[in-house]
């Protein structure tokens, strides 16, 4: 299963963001550096309001969502890439996870101490980011070091890597992530083999007070420090963020579904952030879903983005990819709007599909399939 490290300085809301997500109180969260060690895992089910629908639809006994896995990383603080605080610790974690959700402290409270004293939270960014790329220049050297002769004596495969390696190194020391470097198809393809911490898809979760979620997600141009965040990781990561209360989630996690929903209310907004964030950390790991719903449950399934039909459906069984035939495809938004799969034949929006057809994000299908 694809997994998504939540990392970030210390003090800045890892901990009780990971607690929020998981529903737990399993991450340690206190007012001082380095109080994650181990680091802490959960299993998150991605907020999906379709199989609610479906379920009602369907008269379902049961709703399965999907998941995906967050792991909690000790904050890393400046000199991590020589080991400094917990940074060697951070740094194996973190090569261990798919994606990357950064927690950036955009809240001001004297009584909630930051590392370095004063809250920036670009330069927090900064730091992480220049720790990561300066693990990966080291990583590269070393690598461009055991390839340089075999290159030499007519190896194709390491005069690859080290073309790549001499590509990556001026961009990296340009202090710019290997995820931002321009690369062709196979160059991409080789980069994953060096296993860069720089190269990690990455969100940016900005954590605000309680008091400023509801401005902050209707206007985030209206708050400066999640303004400066919002413009920052886009230019240097071409990447978006989401914006959280982790102190909201705090107070929610011992509540009941009703209860949280009007404590929401209360605070004028409908969310914390935090099913806005598993839902984009989702996607960024490039998944996707496809349902399927009947009588005895309605559940949602983890594919690939680019998956094909018979891959979609070994996800289920791998007879039913064995022994695939075709795919019964109606996508969610027609299966509600006509009311179902019967209707859905007659107004022509019912398709059969064979094994080139790529699963798309909401399809509700049935497999027809002979083993």
């Amino acid at each position: 299963m694809l997994k998504a490290g939540i990392v970030g300085m210390p003090n800045v809301g890892k901990s009780t963001l990971f607690n929020a997500l998981t529903r737990t109180r399993k991450a340690e969260a206190a007012n001082y550096p380095f109080c994650t060690i181990d680091p802490n895992v959960g299993m998150v089910s991605v907020p999906d309001e379709r199989l609610t629908k479906l379920s009602e639809m369907s008269n379902s006994t049961k709703v399965i969502p999907t998941a995906i896995e967050f792991v909690d990383i000790a904050g890393l603080v400046e000199g991590a890439s020589e080991g400094a605080g917990l940074g060697n610790k951070f740094l194996a974690t973190i090569r261990e996870v798919d994606a990357i959700v950064q927690v950036v402290r955009c809240f001001e409270n004297e009584d909630i101490i930051h590392e370095l004293g004063t809250v920036d939270p670009t330069r927090d960014i900064e730091i992480i980011n220049a720790e990561l790329i300066l693990a990966d220049i080291s990583a590269l050297d070393k690598r461009k070091q055991s390839r340089v002769k075999k290159a030499k004596s007519g190896d194709k495969e390491s005069a690859a890597e080290v073309a790549l390696i001499e590509k990556l190194l001026p961009h990296l020391d340009a202090g710019k992530p290997a995820l931002t470097a321009e690369l062709n198809d196979d160059e991409r393809l080789l980069l994953r083999e060096f296993f860069l911490l720089s190269s990690k898809r990455t969100i940016f979760a900005c954590n605000v007070n309680e008091g400023e979620l509801a401005d902050a997600v209707s206007n985030p141009a209206a708050h400066p420090l999640v303004s400066k965040v919002k413009n920052f990781a886009a230019e240097s990561h071409g990447a978006e963020i989401i914006v959280i209360s982790a102190q909201i989630e705090e107070e929610l996690v011992d509540l009941s579904p009703e209860e949280a929903t009007e404590f929401l209310s209360d605070m004028g907004v409908s969310d914390s952030g935090v099913s806005d964030l598993i839902k984009a950390v989702y996607h960024l790991l490039g998944l996707r879903t496809y349902i399927t719903t009947g009588e005895q449950e309605t559940r949602a399934w983890t594919i690939t983005d680019g998956d094909k039909a018979p891959a979609a459906a070994g996800v289920i069984h791998g007879d039913f990819e064995r022994g695939f035939i075709a795919a019964e495809v109606m996508h969610y938004d027609d299966f509600v709007a006509l009311g179902g799969k019967t209707a859905g034949r007659e107004a022509g929006k019912l398709r059969i599909e064979g094994k080139d057809y790529v699963v798309q994000d909401g399809d509700v299908i049935e497999f027809r399939f002979n083993v």
